[in-house]
């Protein structure tokens, strides 16, 4: 016979939380008491034991019983009331009240009530009470000062109260009786899957050991701003607690841009006059759903939170979260609700004689969240917020910002409550202040030069003799270049260029280049660079859309380019007649806002877009870049990267205006090229390079090689890890590494990252602070700045604005638009596309593109994200994660890896350390390894090479199904993946299967084989031989349950009990 034990079923709140809390100790209800009169102590302690005696939750204890996971409640007869006495400083009140705590709760153990008297003076003590979240929630503590107020003074009613044990019984036969089945389905048909993955931007990850640590900021709404609110309020007929709610739910609204966010609504759980009085759990969070958008007055918001909060609070009592997770069934990771609400009205008063009982302060903590506002109405009218969060996710400085946010929220509602959402401001002045203004202060006294060919004949004057560019065993001095760069400019004048005409460039790296792309610039023209290795059909688009008159090559290209009616001049065969003009500098009409080059990029349409860049923006870049590289300071640079990739300008031109050296090497020998120039140098200015590039180098080059090669690394092009500058660190401490980061619309670079030396960081570098002459502003969806910490999208003004896109007016038109934070007339914004935050230092974070945000399964994801955690894998070298689409259309997360030589990668050890790191919808379904990524000219990953993942073959390791049952399991594995022939060996998660996927295969082998399948063996055995195998062999056992009853002393109250069943309740 199973063991019995006398006892009591848990509430569905106790249940909840019991499996919440796993042995923490934060789910705590704590009380301070403030008695001023005369106090009687004994009078005070008989009055409690009084009330323990009669309230058998303050004598319940909770066992566990083997083979269930949920423990019963167990009241005790008799027990004695714990009580201490202290005295103690009023000002130190608060600090032991958050000190006053448990550090293991005894379940077992009965009276878990406990209270310490402390005096403060004769005629003032204070009196605190803490139980466990189990037993009490906010509304018991005001129930329980009620009683000891009354019992104080003798006053208990005969009548006995509802005990909690009826109620908890009553509660769970509600959940199950017929009048709460149509509630039930409306609480089903709620999707809360995208609670997994509403979280504020500036959350930190959270490990598996870290357990939640509640923490709280405190700050108080004025009498004067509550008598406001009450004025609004009444006007639209809804409660203060609305509009604090909707304060709330507007702040996270904007933060998060969810559009439809889900927060937890705090109720009471007694909605019926019986349960007014009780003592006990009742309290929980109920689902706010509420769809917000950008055209709606806070007014409206007021109206349409007071019909759903109504709404929600009437039918309280037949929610639970077992029926959310019936039909998200995917969904079991995070069972709470991540930013919650709560309100109180001011507590009451009692008085017992001339003795008065007040509660002074509570901590109230009865479930998990990650924010939680609490907002209390006090006796003097004033409200005090409370911002309860998990420490293990946010700082003190975060909350700091949060609560200032909320409330320069919740005055700019009060001072126009017709105003959209959308344009409330959230920033306070002094944080917007340090955004649009202090972050930004770059301006600089008037550029020196107009154009970057004045500078440079400058410095031709300034270094005649030194040696300008080098390409093998060629050279010229400055005096020499700027001779020959004279030549071609009067010679292509005399054909008629001259300011803003555009001169297609197509030459190999040499000195041809340096001198064709300096006479462009003196002819006053702007040179488009088109690599001789584009697809003729690029070649001659790009000289179709520019309209240029005139193409500078070389003879061996010339025959390759495909150009009708457009002249050519090849600088290398004709430059016995180039060599005729004269030599002293051309004099032009081109100015700081003439063109200086135009570069294509890749489109959105198909087709590449020129971007239009002036001479004003490529001396701004170029003058701040000379003096913070410090180019001056080396002995010049190498150019190793195509003429069209901007990367190059910082590389061709930084050393030939500070009197330094240009090496030009050689095309088709790659990153050989690069690391035999690295061997053969000695405190280079500076290397521009990508971080694919920089990942070749590292095996190019030993660790002696690297050490004074280069002054420093200027890292630019794409996303920067931290992982790829650790070589460089550890073997060239004393190189400096900057993360450069410039769409080509700002000229090359407009914020930089100066990597500290001894800095040792996981993730993404960076990308800093801007140049000067150049600003920055984070905004959201409705164009408003964001706060420090949120993600929003990166806008640039400055002189690098490049002037938009060649004959592409619409384009330009959406992406550069009117700068509202300037009182400068025509000044504009670049809009990047790029997602990024501050740091409280204004130091810039690149989080990846707006177009390269995914969404599976309902489920926004970051692909930048996760590859961060796989480079951070030992085994892999190089990671790319993208999103494809299956048959079906639905998109699947594929990384794409190269391992490190010698290595062997386990992809099951590999899925489950992810799974360590994030959530299972942001598990890629599928892992290639590639021997490399492939890389475009340019040095960037080329994701259009990346093979399909049709393109795996299954074949060599495809073994047939062996018996009926496997037979049985294939078939629904190929008819749910899209696979031809899946092997018995093959892992569900490795040929693209997730957990929704794997949910359909449970429930179609259940029909088919008509017994029961745990979920959690087909996880464990995730290819078909041992899912078969253990099927065969498994016998379906179910574990014998203790039995569980009601003891003799609870069977007493059926009679309230019966009452509540029977629906003689009377609403509130």
């Amino acid at each position: 016979m199973p063991q019995q034990i006398q006892g009591f079923q848990l509430s569905p709140q106790q249940k909840r939380l019991w499996l919440l809390q796993q042995n923490s100790s934060v789910y705590l209800t704590k009380g301070a008491i403030l008695i001023e009169g005369n106090l009687q102590v004994n009078i005070l302690k008989n009055s409690l034991q009084k009330v323990i005696d009669r309230n058998e939750i303050l004598r319940t204890s909770f066992h566990k019983t083997r083979g269930l996971k949920i423990p019963i409640q167990v009241v005790e007869n008799n027990i004695s009331l714990p009580w201490l006495e202290s005295s103690f400083l009023a000002k130190n009140i608060e600090n032991y009240l958050q000190e006053f705590s448990w550090q293991n709760i005894e379940w077992e153990k009965s009276g878990l009530l406990q209270t310490t008297l402390i005096k403060l003076t004769d005629e003032k003590h204070i009196l605190l009470m803490q139980l466990p979240a189990m037993c009490a929630d906010t509304a018991s503590l005001n129930n329980l000062l009620a009683e000891i107020s009354c019992s104080y003074s003798d006053e208990l009613p005969d009548e006995q109260p509802l005990q909690y044990a009826d109620i908890s019984a009553w509660q769970n036969e509600l959940l199950e009786a017929e009048k709460t089945l149509a509630n039930k389905k409306d609480w089903q048909q709620l999707d809360i899957s995208q609670l997994e993955s509403f979280k504020l931007s500036f959350e930190q990850p959270l490990t598996q050991e870290q357990e939640f640590n509640p923490q709280f900021l405190k700050l108080s709404i004025t009498h004067e701003l509550i008598n406001k609110i009450e004025a609004i309020v009444q006007n639209y007929q809804c409660s203060t607690s609305v509009f604090f709610l909707a304060c709330w739910l507007i702040l996270l609204w904007r933060l998060t841009e969810e559009s439809q966010p889900i927060i937890g609504l705090g109720c009471d759980g007694r909605n019926y006059e019986e349960l007014k009085s009780a003592i006990g759990l009742l309290a929980k969070y109920l689902p706010l759903n509420c769809e917000l958008s950008q055209r709606e007055r806070f007014s409206d918001i007021l109206v349409k939170l007071s019909t759903a909060t109504t709404e929600l609070t009437e039918w309280q009592e037949s929610f639970a979260w077992e029926q959310l997770t019936e039909i998200n069934q995917d969904y079991t990771e995070q069972l709470f609700f991540p930013f919650c609400f709560d309100f109180a009205e001011a507590p009451s008063k009692y008085t017992a004689g001339d003795i008065k009982f007040t509660i002074y302060q509570k901590y109230v903590c009865v479930d998990q969240f990650k924010v939680k506002l609490t907002c209390d109405r006090t006796h003097d009218q004033t409200v005090n917020a409370e911002f309860h969060y998990d420490a293990n996710l946010f700082s003190h400085a975060d909350i700091q910002r949060l609560a200032s946010q909320w409330y320069t929220l919740l005055v700019s509602a009060i001072e126009n409550p017709s105003a959209t959402i959308s344009q409330l401001n959230i920033l306070s002045d002094q944080e917007r202040q340090q955004i649009l203004i202090d972050f930004n202060n770059t301006q600089t006294t008037k550029l020196q030069y107009e154009c970057i060919h004045h500078w440079f004949e400058q410095q031709c004057n300034s270094t005649p003799d030194n040696i300008a560019v080098v390409f093998q065993d060629q050279q010229l001095t400055y005096q020499e270049l700027n001779t020959r760069t004279n030549q071609l400019a009067h010679y292509l004048q005399k054909l008629g260029v001259g300011s803003d005409v555009l001169v297609g460039i197509c030459v190999e790296r040499s000195l041809w280049m340096v001198i064709g792309l300096l006479g462009i610039l003196k002819a006053g023209a702007a040179y488009v660079p088109l690599d001789p290795a584009y697809p003729a059909e690029r070649q001659a688009y790009i000289i179709a859309d520019t309209q240029t008159p005139l193409v500078l090559t070389q003879q061996h290209l010339a025959t390759g380019l495909a150009i009708d009616n457009i002249q050519q001049l090849c600088i290398d065969s004709d430059w016995l007649i180039i060599a005729q003009e004269k030599t002293e500098n051309p004099v032009t009409q081109t100015t700081s806002q003439n063109l200086a080059y135009v570069i294509y990029t890749s489109g959105s349409t198909g087709k590449p877009k020129g971007t239009l860049i002036t001479h004003q923006g490529l001396v701004n870049y170029l003058s701040w870049c000379t003096q913070a590289y410090k180019v001056e300071q080396g002995t010049g640079t190498l150019v190793h990267s195509p003429l069209g990739f901007d990367l190059t300008v910082t590389s061709l031109f930084s050393p030939l205006l500070v009197g330094r050296q240009v090496e030009i090497l050689p095309e088709n020998q790659g990153i050989d090229a690069l690391a035999s120039a690295l061997r053969r140098s000695h405190n280079l200015s500076l290397v521009k390079i990508t971080p694919a590039h920089l990942d070749l180098l590292k095996v190019q080059l030993s660790s002696a090689e690297i050490a004074n090669c280069t002054r420093a690394f200027i890292i630019g092009g794409e996303n920067l890890l931290a992982e790829k500058l650790t070589f460089w660190q550890d073997f060239a401490p004393d190189t400096i590494l900057i993360n450069e980061y410039g769409p080509t619309e700002i000229v090359v670079g407009c914020c930089v990252y100066q990597v500290p030396n001894n800095q040792r960081d996981s993730g993404s570098i960076p990308i800093g602070k801007p140049i000067t002459n150049t600003q920055h502003y984070v905004l959201d969806k409705h164009w408003q700045p964001v706060p420090i910490g949120v993600v929003g999208e990166l806008y640039i003004a400055g002189l690098g604005l490049a002037r938009g896109y060649l004959n592409q007016p619409e384009l330009t038109a959406q992406k550069f638009i009117p700068n509202p934070f300037s009182n400068q007339a025509g000044e504009r914004l670049y809009r990047t596309g790029d997602l990024a935050r501050y740091r409280p230092d204004g130091t810039l974070e690149f989080l990846g593109r707006i177009d390269n945000q995914v969404k599976i399964r309902g489920f926004r994801i970051e692909l930048g994200e996760i590859e961060a955690v796989l480079d951070q894998y030992p085994e892999v070298k190089e990671v790319v994660v993208i999103a494809r689409e299956n048959a079906d259309k639905e998109k699947r997360l594929v990384a794409y890896l190269v391992v490190n030589q010698k290595s062997e990668i386990s992809i099951n050890e590999l899925r489950n350390y992810l799974l360590e790191k994030l959530p299972e919808y942001m598990i890629p379904t599928a892992f290639i390894k590639l021997d490399a990524l492939p890389l475009t000219p340019n040095g960037k990953v080329d994701y259009r090479a990346l093979p399909e993942q049709a393109q795996l073959d299954l074949a060599e390791t495809y073994i047939a199904p062996q018996s009926e049952l496997e037979q049985m399991i294939t078939n629904i594995w190929q008819e749910l993946l899209h696979i031809e022939k899946v092997g018995i060996h093959h892992n569900f998660f490795d040929i693209g299967g997730h957990s929704l996927l794997m949910v359909q295969v449970h429930s179609k082998l259940q029909k088919l084989l008509n017994k029961e399948i745990s979920m959690l063996d087909m996880f464990q055995y995730p290819t078909i031989s041992k899912f078969a195998n253990y099927l065969s062999q498994e016998p379906n056992n179910q574990p014998e349950l203790p039995n569980y009853e009601l003891n003799e002393n609870q069977r007493e109250s059926r009679k309230q009990r019966r009452q509540l069943r029977q629906g003689n309740q009377t609403k509130k």
